[in-house]
């Protein structure tokens, strides 16, 4: 049976890196791995030893720049002499000393790959609250204080967990390693596994008494209050992180953040669009057509609006500068102010006939959009 390519076992072509290299094979180490198989049969289990087997060999070749090289001569690690049949060739020693070092090459720890060390400084957890702001207050810009409940190291014990330090002991078997190592049977045959100490926690440590005021958790809920400054021109949606805000630490690691989600409230006059503003006016006929200037009240506050005679209803006016202002500059958006000519309601007899008086006196000039509209035949009067 022909010998199977050592790049095509890995599932990399020929240019791979040696980086590559390491992560083929660390994912299909993963994939084979006996915790895998515990409930396999034996004919899967025997596939899979034999897979691993191919992997390990493929690697320890490929991982040595002048094996490789000779592989890609002359096909095989040794060059022209050829295969010797080396200890890499049949079993797990090659170059790693067996199936736990081959792994803990790579995941650091043998059978108990991927464990993180119970000791290491580990961050805080996050705390995630949600203010809710008017709309003004998100124009200006405001300071919110927030009140929550989150972890603070114990006063008494300073995090230790412990009465005092006559309280804290070294583990009496892990000798304080926070790991032990023992047998296990496994696919691959007998192997010597290390596993965090389970009396310790693998902490290395073990407390006789604890903190009365923590009771040996090294912290305690505490309530705080934190001021938060909510810059002009937030939206809705937006999220803020204040770092160190949050949980405490565990290991001397940094405090967690605080995650605020802003809410903003719909204005009953004004439409945001980005940074601009929109807002209905609603006018008169009479002004309509005549032409006017009107002052409006915008949320920058009092402002001109010139309505050119004559102006359709719909029409945007813009005015520079009056909407939003924009996150973190000192700029600010436009505001539209959209005409809305409003018909008037309930009009009694005499008001009607003057009103037909008034629109029998128009010519069609002035009526350019509505002669249009005859003309095509849309409709008839």
């Amino acid at each position: 049976m022909a010998k199977k390519d050592l790049y095509e076992i890995l599932g990399i072509d020929k240019s791979a890196s040696d980086d590559d290299i390491k992560k083929a094979y660390r994912k299909l180490a993963i994939t084979l791995h006996p915790d895998r198989f515990a409930n396999a049969t034996a004919q899967e289990k025997k596939e899979a030893e034999e897979k691993f087997k191919e992997i390990n060999r493929a690697y320890e070749v490929l991982s040595d720049k002048e094996k490789r090289a000779n592989y890609d001569k002359f096909g095989n690690e040794d060059g022209s002499a050829g295969f010797a049949g080396g200890a890499g060739a049949g079993g797990f020693e090659g170059g790693f000393g067996g199936f736990e070092d081959i792994i803990s090459s790579f995941f650091n720890g043998g059978a108990g790959f991927g464990r993180r060390n119970p000791n290491e400084p580990k961050q805080g957890e996050d705390i995630h609250v949600k203010i809710n702001l008017t709309f003004e207050e998100a124009y200006n810009g405001v300071t919110k204080t927030i009140r929550l409940n989150r972890d603070e190291p114990c006063s008494s014990c300073k995090g230790t967990g412990a009465k005092d330090a006559s309280a804290i002991r070294v583990c009496p078997y892990c000798k304080g390693t926070g790991t032990v190592r023992k047998n296990q049977q496994t696919l691959f045959g007998q192997q010597v596994v290390q596993t965090p100490c389970t009396n310790c926690g693998g902490k290395g440590r073990t407390i006789t008494e604890k903190c009365v005021t923590c009771r040996g958790m090294g912290f305690t809920r505490k309530e705080a209050n934190v001021k938060v400054n909510v810059p002009a021109g937030v939206d809705n949606g937006v999220s803020m992180t204040l770092r160190g805000e949050g949980h405490n630490g565990q290991n001397g690691g940094p405090k967690g953040n605080l995650v605020i989600a802003v809410g903003v409230a719909q204005s009953e006059k004004f439409k945001r669009v980005g940074n601009d503003l929109y807002m209905d006016l609603p006018i008169g006929f009479y002004d309509i057509a005549n032409g006017c200037e009107i002052t409006i009240d915008t949320i920058k506050g009092e402002a001109k609006c010139k309505i050119p005679e004559a102006t359709q209803s719909g029409t945007k006016i813009r005015l520079k500068g009056y909407g939003m202002k924009v996150l973190q500059k000192d700029l600010y958006g436009d505001l539209y102010v959209v005409v809305k000519v409003e018909t008037p309601k309930g009009l009694s007899s005499k008001q009607l006939k003057l009103l037909k008086a008034f629109e029998d006196s128009l010519s069609d000039s002035q009526y350019p959009q509505l002669k249009k509209c005859k003309k095509g035949g849309l409709f008839s009067k």
